[in-house]
């Protein structure tokens, strides 16, 4: 510092400091003579060797030096990090501690993951129990079946199962109680089916025999034998007649059905007549025609002459609303269905015959066998039934849908019939044997309304997706489906004779005519000014009736006709 300030320092003219290399200072004295004062004056020059060791940064070459090396780390293990970023890693030296103590498994874990982590413990432990069901013996008889679900307690079946899902249900059983460790119970079983496999054909106790079927009363065993019977008359007879018509030259079945399709689109108003105080709910005609009968929701039925409509008789015995009447096909009886969970049967002159209780629910819609000796009802306790009508006994309780039951029709030859509830499924049960041999799904809303054709083969459906299904009972599946009308269909019914026609009555106030062949739109019955609840043909194909519950009747007849019989007047 010393020589710096040195060399800051301008010299004197009288003495000046040399500094000398080992950094001792010498003064000396030196004596300028006088210059001249044109010319300048001239310092002197101090030689380069002289100047101090002491030399400008840049011009000194620095000095690199090595680094040492950085301290090895040993790696860490942490855990995977987490969705909501509560396992988070750090740079720092002072986490050195907490991740240490995170490889050592004490780190929390919050409730997302504990929520993740026990899902996936459950597929997994789902995945082990579907290898472990796999991987036993399960018998494939569904007998065997039935009797390893009884010896492990469990219910032998269930409503709707098959024998394939019974099967699996059985595996699943069998895979849990082996994951619970419950082998005691599996051997067991094995060794009761073993030692019953293994017993003597001829034991000293009879062996029990379970039936597959409910057993009944002695009466429905009686009543099927009888519908057996009539049925098998009955489909003889329209075979050989079909066969006769097909075989006939002389038959042209075209021009039978253009003819009728003819009749039945010149149908016209024929007469209106106010039918009660009250909306109507029914209708239905006698086997010959002559009479007509209706009833309405002040629980009154009425009997009224053809064609005038002149009121015959009134039948009162109801304690609720009426839901339905019908004539029965052989006799001069009707019997009618109310909300007062009874049906009654009446004769013509307005006597109670007989009163059939047994319903838990109101109900809807009943129809007679074509026999006359049987009375179908259904009702909203999700049954129907079948009585004697000779003896008022309750003959079949028949359950099968989920929903209230609603309408109710018999196969022509007797051997069918046909239910239709608020589940939107239609079933045909075989009523000499008792099954259900058809489900016949395809509405997607409750259905109303169903009849069997004439021809023996044929089924129509409606309800309140505003359609009306045709049905194949020998393809087993729906053929055409009519978007017949604007609101739900409350009714339908084929045409008598031959199924030439239907006919549909909705809330949309009208009731339409279609053709049998190939259903299409034939005729649409105006007037009515509410909703159109039932509708009849009778059985010459004369006359269609229609109730509505603007309180009338309406009586429609073919142009044709009504100009024969006014020329016959």
């Amino acid at each position: 510092m010393e020589v710096d300030e040195e060399n800051n320092t301008s010299p004197s003219a009288e003495e000046s400091s040399i500094a000398v290399p080992n950094g001792q200072a010498v003064e000396a004295t030196v004596s300028i003579p006088p210059l001249p004062p044109v010319q300048p004056i001239v310092p002197a020059l101090i030689p380069p060797a002289v100047v101090p060791p002491i030399a400008p940064i840049p011009a000194i070459a620095p000095v690199v030096r090595p680094l040492a090396p950085l301290p090895v780390r040993p790696p860490v293990f942490k855990p995977p990090v987490q969705q909501n970023g509560e396992a988070r890693t750090s740079d720092s030296d002072s986490d050195d501690d907490d991740a240490g103590q995170a490889t050592g498994g004490e780190y929390e874990i919050s409730e997302e993951s504990r929520l993740v982590r026990e899902r996936q413990e459950k597929a997994r432990q789902e995945l082990l129990m579907k290898r472990r069901a796999s991987a036993l013996a399960v018998p494939t008889n569904d007998m065997a079946v039935r009797a390893r679900l009884r010896r492990l307690g469990e219910p032998i079946t269930l409503f709707g199962e098959r024998e394939m899902e019974r099967r699996d249900r059985l595996r699943m059983i069998m895979a849990r109680l082996d994951a619970e460790g419950q082998l005691e119970k599996l051997m067991k079983a094995h060794e009761e089916e073993e030692a019953a496999a293994s017993a003597p054909a001829e034991t000293d106790e009879e062996e029990i025999e379970y039936p597959f079927y409910t057993e009944g009363p002695k009466e429905l065993l009686d009543a099927r034998i009888e519908i057996a019977k009539y049925s098998i008359a009955r489909a003889a007879a329209r075979l050989q007649r079909a066969k006769r018509r097909r075989d006939d030259p002389d038959e042209d079945m075209d021009a039978e059905v253009d003819w009728a399709l003819k009749q039945a689109g010149s149908l016209i108003l024929d007469c209106s007549e106010i039918g009660d105080d009250r909306p109507l709910s029914g209708c239905s005609f006698s086997y010959d025609g002559k009479l007509l009968a209706t009833c309405s929701l002040s629980g009154v039925a009425k009997l009224w002459t053809m064609p005038q409509l002149n009121k015959f008789c009134t039948l009162k015995g109801h304690t609720e609303r009426a839901t339905d009447v019908a004539f029965s096909p052989v006799h001069d009886q009707l019997a009618t269905a109310s909300a007062d969970r009874t049906a009654r049967l009446w004769k013509t002159d307005g006597s109670v015959l007989r009163t059939f209780e047994g319903h838990l629910d109101r109900l809807a819609r009943i129809g007679f066998h074509p026999s006359g000796k049987y009375l179908g009802t259904t009702s909203f306790d999700k049954t129907w039934r079948l009585w004697d009508i000779d003896t008022g006994v309750e003959l079949l309780l028949q359950e099968g849908h989920s929903r209230s039951v609603y309408g109710i029709a018999f196969h022509y030859d007797g051997s069918l019939a046909a239910s239709c509830g608020l589940d939107a499924l239609a079933r045909v049960w075989d009523l000499r044997t008792g099954r259900s041999v058809l489900a016949l799904e395809g509405h997607v809303k409750p259905v109303l309304g169903a009849s069997f054709s004439p021809n023996g083969y044929h089924l129509a459906t409606g309800g309140e997706d505003n359609t009306c299904r045709i049905w194949d009972l020998r393809k087993k599946k729906s053929l055409y489906v009519i978007p017949a009308h604007q609101n739900l269909i409350s009714e339908v019914k084929f045409e008598p004779q031959e199924g030439y026609y239907l006919l549909t009555a909705s809330y949309d106030m009208t009731a339409k005519v279609w053709s049998g062949r190939d259903f299409k739109p034939v005729k649409t019955l105006q007037g009515h000014e509410a909703k159109v609840t039932a509708l009849d043909i009778n059985g010459d194909a004369q006359h269609i009736v229609t109730v509505s519950h603007d309180r009338t009747i309406k009586l429609w007849a073919s142009a044709s006709d009504r100009n024969q019989d006014m020329d016959l007047d």
